[in-house]
């Protein structure tokens, strides 16, 4: 019996060996052919040569700084709008590019990012190059960018969508009240609208009112801009709009939103002739992604004195580690607490795209914040297209703050939300609840009892005590008081160019403007750049799956995810954030879409 164990024992620890070697096997295989797929595709730019820009994928702040498809081998780099802005300079000063050729119908992107991007190929035509932007068919913020061209073309059958901006709600109410869902609202703010999906069946008065503003502000900055390098009067841009001219390639044509009808060989064609090339010559294409790879991701290690960029993009939630485009109170306190600990980091800037979310994490991130102050390192926000609720929580005491006039930002106020499903369990399922309490509170907060009077009214004076601590906060880093910041706050939602004249930032710019204000602050000539978080690549993110001990589908899942439900799954992602986020948030509602 004894000789019978010891077999079955060697046996069953041979067997874990070989699945454990098999399982490291595999892994190595994926990244050998990853890496050789990285070598077969490693691009030389020739003389000649096009950079091309097509927008396939959200456009991070960081590069890779988003979930990417472990799978796609071919997926180098998703570059960021920071890394995006530096190629297309590098490509003014470079002499083997002679142009460059938009190919997008698509642009995951916000307005602020969309006016950065744009402002880039405005530059990059200072230096004589040529821009042409192409398309079948042109979203409108696609179109936006695509404006800043020398040439703009369109497919025979394709459209311009160019017809004026709107912001669309989703309320879900209605779905909630057939269900037998009872939620619990408690909030602080007349503009705090986060909740009313849950309360409302349409927008509130008060929630009316900001997003008119905010939407009608953008508008204008785009009617502007596009005026501009279309050489077509704002009057007659938003008459085209309304009147919707771009639906057709020949009105479009007619109205000057495009510049010619052709097909993309033409295309190829038109810019050979820019170039100087014949017909028959093959014309050099090289895309974003190629060529930030090739000659312009390189690291600088000729100056010891650094600043810290940290990019703070996605919803701040609770947490120690956090997905990529995801904001955790553990991993940017690690962050900040490094960067602040390091003698050769002399000024932090911290780059927010962010809706907000926990008001737990955003205070721990504030308070590394206050503490590199204190360490002497100045801190500098820079905006991108949001800085709202918990993203201008944690912006609020910095030494200075710089947002792009596209920017939203504001929408100090906090809310809370507990489900009660007491009557949904009873009617639908038949369930009860019952229960022995030792005190008046001791079953307070479970969604299987209703709160009474005095428990709702603990609540509701918790959040009003954190709104006041928020007022709080912010007027200690604005140099205001209370008052003036409260009549400001209310969680209403501004734009980057009011936030200023309103004094929540300090001044309108890019990244760029807010590096040289810390380099200044910090007292510094020179000095290289370290940015954080580290990125990774799909393989990369891969892996890290399997070495958390996490569910590994989890990447799988949310790459099928994002492609069945495409323009719907930010609406997916809140909904998931507000599951995951526990007690009082400070974030926008579910999901600002504005096209």
């Amino acid at each position: 019996m004894n000789q019978f164990f010891k077999f079955l024992f060697a046996s069953c620890l041979g067997t874990f060996l070989a699945l454990v070697l098999l399982f490291f096997i595999g892994i190595w295989s994926i990244a050998g052919f990853a890496e050789q797929a990285a070598q077969q595709k490693k691009v030389w730019i020739k003389p000649n040569s096009v950079l091309e820009l097509k927008f396939e994928n959200q456009v991070p702040e960081k590069t890779n700084n988003l979930p990417l498809d472990p799978f796609n081998f071919d997926q180098e780099s998703v570059v960021g709008l920071a890394d995006m802005v530096r190629t297309i300079r590098q490509a003014k000063e470079d002499a083997d590019i002679k142009g460059i050729y938009i190919n997008a119908m698509y642009l995951t992107a916000g307005k602020a990012t969309s006016a950065v991007l744009r402002d880039a190929l405005v530059d990059f035509k200072t230096s004589g190059k040529f821009v042409v932007a192409y398309a079948n068919y042109y979203t409108q913020n696609a179109y936006y960018v695509a404006s800043a061209a020398d040439s703009v073309l369109l497919n025979p059958i394709g459209a311009v969508d160019f017809r004026g901006l709107s912001s669309t709600l989703l309320f879900f109410k209605g779905m909630l009240d057939k269900m037998d869902v009872q939620m619990r609202i408690f909030y602080a703010g007349k503009f705090k609208s986060a909740t009313e999906p849950l309360r409302l069946d349409k927008m509130s008065d008060e929630n009316r009112l900001q997003v008119r503003e905010y939407v009608t502000a953008l508008y204008n900055e785009m009617i502007r801009d596009i005026s501009a390098t279309r050489n077509i009067p704002e009057a007659e841009l938003r008459r085209i709009a309304d009147t919707y001219e771009g639906r057709g390639a020949e009105t479009a044509l007619k109205s000057r939103l495009i510049d010619r009808i052709v097909y993309e060989d033409q295309v190829f064609d038109l810019m050979k002739n820019k170039i100087g090339l014949d017909k028959d010559e093959k014309l050099n294409r090289v895309s974003i992604e190629d060529y930030f790879d090739s000659r312009v991701k390189k690291l600088d290690y000729t100056s010891k004195d650094k600043i810290a960029v940290i990019f703070a993009e996605g919803s701040i939630s609770d947490g120690n580690q956090g997905e990529p485009g995801e904001i955790t109170d553990g991993k940017y306190v690690r962050i900040l607490r490094e960067v602040r600990k390091d003698d050769h980091v002399k000024a932090v800037v911290l780059r927010i795209n962010s809706p907000g979310g926990s008001v737990l994490a955003s205070e721990n991130i504030l308070r590394e914040v206050q503490l590199c102050k204190q360490a002497g390192k100045p801190v500098v926000v820079s905006m991108g297209d949001l800085a709202a609720s918990g993203g201008y929580y944690i912006a609020c005491q910095a030494d200075s703050i710089f947002a792009e006039p596209g920017t939203l930002t504001g929408s100090i106020g906090v809310f809370g939300v507990i489900p009660i499903l007491q009557k949904t369990m009873k009617e639908n399922l038949g369930i009860t609840a019952d229960t022995v309490r030792t005190g008046r509170f001791s079953a307070f907060g479970t969604p299987m009892y209703d709160f009474s009077p005095e428990e709702s009214a603990l609540i509701q004076n918790r959040v009003e005590w954190i709104y006041q601590d928020f007022l709080k906060k912010v007027a200690e880093g604005r140099r205001k008081t209370v008052e003036q910041v409260d009549a400001i706050a209310q969680g209403r939602v501004w734009t980057g160019a009011k936030a200023k004249e309103l004094g929540l930032v300090d001044d309108l710019g890019g990244l760029d403007r807010a590096m040289a204000s810390a380099a200044k602050l910090a007292g510094i000539e020179k000095y290289r750049t370290v940015d954080y978080p580290r990125t990774k690549t799909g393989l990369e993110q891969l892996i890290e799956k399997f070495d958390r001990d996490k569910d590994d589908e989890d990447v799988i899942r949310t790459y099928l995810l994002k492609s069945e439900l495409g323009d719907m799954y930010p609406v997916y992602k809140t909904l998931q954030d507000f599951k995951k986020n526990q007690g009082v948030q400070a974030r926008l509602p579910f999901e600002i879409l504005v096209r």
